[in-house]
């Protein structure tokens, strides 16, 4: 009888659920309406086109690193929900493959390759000399968001070695005191285009 009167005395009470705090809003609204974002809807377009098609998985993911411009943890647990995959598998194919990136790019990808006659003649050197021109430590991108240094497989310019790529160009035959140059034109590239667009706005 005692215990029956408590069970009514608790169903009486009554319960009081704290308001959210602005944190837990803003976090419930990013996961809610996390498909009404702009690129969120352009990886729909992608995903629906490969409905069904676990096989193209590894083109999902290169079509949503152009979208976002890396694979975040949510992009892939986003693409792995789409797909009826397992997460782990979609991690899986994202480190395995060098040419997907889990963190943000620079605006520049420098690829230095070190392919058996690049590292010979000195890539390492390179690196090396790219990270303290930019002030890397484990980090790949620069604080200025610039440019991100990798390390890549033989890029096929062998009797140029060593060789490094930014963006699409080429650069061979390098030693370390050319990078400074090199460096510097995509920087006075870079403040040239942020001076016209400051202008025009």
């Amino acid at each position: 009888m005692e215990e029956a009167t408590k069970q009514e005395q608790f169903h009486d009470e009554q319960i009081i659920i704290p308001p959210m705090t602005e944190t837990e809003i803003k976090h419930k609204k990013r996961s809610t309406e996390k498909t009404k974002d702009h690129k969120y809807i352009e990886l729909d377009k992608v995903l629906e086109r490969y409905r069904g098609q676990k096989g193209e998985l590894i083109r999902v993911l290169h079509s949503a690193q152009k979208i976002f411009g890396y694979l975040p943890q949510e992009v892939q647990a986003y693409v792995a929900l789409k797909m009826d995959i397992p997460v782990s598998e979609v991690n899986g194919v994202v480190t395995f493959y060098t040419l997907f990136v889990t963190e943000p790019k620079g605006k520049h990808s420098v690829n230095v390759c070190m392919g058996t006659a690049c590292y010979v003649k000195g890539a390492s050197e390179i690196i090396d000399k790219l990270k303290e021109e930019l002030k890397l430590d484990a980090q790949e991108t620069s604080t200025d968001g610039l440019f991100t240094v990798r390390s890549t497989r033989c890029i096929g310019a062998c009797g140029m070695a060593p060789v490094m790529t930014v963006d699409e160009e080429v650069h061979g035959r390098l030693n370390p005191a050319d990078l400074t140059g090199i460096l510097k034109k995509y920087q006075e590239q870079d403040a040239g285009e942020k001076y016209e667009h400051d202008q025009v706005n």
